[in-house]
């Protein structure tokens, strides 16, 4: 079954590399949708409901941790999972973005075999807890 994505990222050419990783890493995606931060992110989710959300920390306007935070407050979209993408490789920022309700955290640059895994995880757990939105 497809499942739409919404890819948050303030660079347009990272975007298009994940979407391209994402569609060749043999996921059935069905709609994949951008923002340029999390202010924009949550616009596109005011409109539309998406399966899954892949984003950035640090963006312009709204950070990524920040729309994690409003997304866990959300109780309509508390459960869509979240997978982060970021140059942070700290410890510390793994453990804060997992803690906020972040499902998977993959650091920039990746390989594609990582994000494909890492997507597939939170996928899986979504499927075990019973989210009907796969």
């Amino acid at each position: 079954m497809a499942f739409d994505v919404l890819l948050v990222d303030d660079s347009p050419s990272m975007r298009k590399v994940i979407r391209r990783v994402l569609m060749l890493s043999g996921f059935d995606v069905g709609r994949c949708l951008e923002a340029g931060d999390g202010l924009e992110a949550l616009a596109v989710l005011e409109l539309e409901w998406i399966d899954v959300v892949v984003t950035d920390i640090n963006m312009p306007n709204m950070n990524g941790e920040e729309l994690i935070e409003r997304l866990a407050a959300d109780p309509l979209r508390c459960t869509i999972p979240i997978l982060v993408v970021s140059t942070d490789r700290s410890d510390e920022r793994l453990q804060k973005m997992l803690s906020l309700g972040a499902r998977g955290y993959v650091t920039k640059p990746f390989v594609p075999e990582t994000l494909g895994s890492e997507m597939a995880k939170i996928i899986g757990e979504a499927n075990d807890a019973g989210n009907s939105s796969f």
